[in-house]
């Protein structure tokens, strides 16, 4: 069996890269905003589609609506 020398206490675990740990949270934060704006875009271009019988006015509008929140965000 393998023994375990550690002097530090084992509710302290490893030492953290914090900076890691930031940057990992940073890109869940971008992933989740832009997955729910590409989801509301994607939900209305459908919508939109349906409604107003237009298969390339739906994609337009999709477009636009991911292009609008990459300006506004």
């Amino acid at each position: 069996m393998a023994e375990h020398h550690d002097t530090a206490p084992a509710e302290l675990g490893a030492p953290m890269d914090y900076n890691e740990h930031e940057r990992t949270y940073n890109l869940f934060l971008a992933l989740s905003k832009w997955g729910a704006i590409i989801c509301i875009a994607l939900v209305a271009a459908m919508a939109f589609g349906f409604f107003a019988g237009g298969f390339f006015s739906a994609i337009i509008l999709f477009i636009v609506i991911c292009a609008a929140a990459w300006f506004l965000l």
